[in-house]
């Protein structure tokens, strides 16, 4: 499934080959921009907690994993970031790493705060003391947001955060902002709106949702179980995602961006499409637990991305009920 974008430009130089540090590698979007840069000729090196003892699943499904630089690096402790940027020698980072569950914050506030703030913290401290200039793309998230009260969000909406990683999200963004014109780093941010693939964790409603309605058609008798259904999302297509990312960082001066489809809807329309997809009826095989419900919860949320199409040339190509599609069809491995 190949995404055709318009040509980007205004962008800086590329008459020698790159390179790319992309801290948490193994994660969806970590593999999916290795792919895409290593396809642009770029040199690439992936950071992790454990490069030697992680098993980087995700870049092995891409065929990647032989082709990527791996190195170990704790983003909490400044030293290890230092020495990884040292090591990599890098002209572009991208800084993905970082407690990434919403729903899991709740149950791990402390560590989620540390590991996003701090984490971004160090890795622009370290960007401001290294002797070359480097250009930080800082993965944001569209739940700095909170309920917007049904307006689309852009690049001038208020943050108001709900959730622990929203807080933590919100904190970092502020942060690349801060160093950007304190220091004039090439420092910026995309406020990515919610993305999906085959490659996200089990642990997130729509690969869950994905990976039982498939065991369900097959045969395997089970339940769904569910939290809230009435939330809508903007949900997107992550490859796509991450080609939004790799253009930020081409422009002549560091600005930031929403990245979003600009389509809504619910989750139970999520749900009812890729059982009808499957042939089944979704009233038939899910449950609704109000234990999985969450303390807050965003119960919509919609975006604006047409800073995006203007400067950067990006558009969403996969978006709705295709973006369930999608995932039902590599899911089957028909792609």
């Amino acid at each position: 499934m190949q995404t055709v974008l318009p040509t980007l430009r205004g962008h800086y130089s590329m008459t020698k080959t790159k390179s790319a540090l992309i801290c948490g590698v193994s994660g969806q979007d970590g593999s999916y921009l290795a792919q895409l840069l290593l396809s642009k000729g770029y040199a690439v090196w992936g950071a992790s907690r454990d490069a030697q003892g992680s098993a980087f699943g995700n870049l092995k499904k891409l065929g990647v994993f032989g082709q990527v630089k791996l190195i170990s690096m704790v983003p909490e402790d400044f030293r290890s970031v230092f020495m990884a940027i040292k090591q990599s020698n890098p002209d572009e980072i991208y800084y993905l790493a970082g407690q990434s569950s919403v729903g899991l914050s709740f149950e791990q506030p402390a560590e989620t705060i540390q590991s996003v703030v701090i984490g971004t913290l160090n890795m622009l401290e370290a960007c401001r003391m290294f002797d070359k200039e480097i250009r930080l793309y800082h993965a944001g998230s569209s739940e700095c947001f909170g309920d917007t009260q049904g307006h689309p969000a852009n690049e001038q909406t208020p943050f108001n955060p709900c959730s622990p990683y929203a807080v933590a999200k919100a904190s970092a963004y502020w942060l690349v902002n801060n160093y950007r014109e304190a220091y004039n780093l090439f420092a910026c941010t995309g406020i990515l709106f919610n993305h999906e693939s085959p490659l996200r964790p089990a642990r997130f409603v729509t690969q869950k949702i994905i990976g039982t309605a498939k065991r369900i058609a097959g045969g395997s008798g089970e339940t769904l179980t569910l939290g809230r259904m009435d939330i809508s999302r903007d949900w997107g297509w992550a490859p796509e995602y991450v080609d939004a990312m790799w253009r930020m960082l081409q422009l002549e001066k560091p600005e930031d961006f929403v990245i979003a489809t600009g389509e809504t809807f619910s989750l139970e329309d999520f749900v009812a499409h890729a059982f009808c997809t499957l042939g089944l009826n979704w009233k038939d095989h899910v449950i609704q637990d109000h234990s999985l419900f969450r303390p807050t919860d965003i119960l919509v949320n919609y975006a604006d991305a047409s800073k995006a199409k203007e400067k950067l040339g990006w558009a969403a190509n996969i978006k709705g009920l295709a973006v369930v599609e999608a995932m039902l069809d590599l899911e089957s491995g028909k792609v």
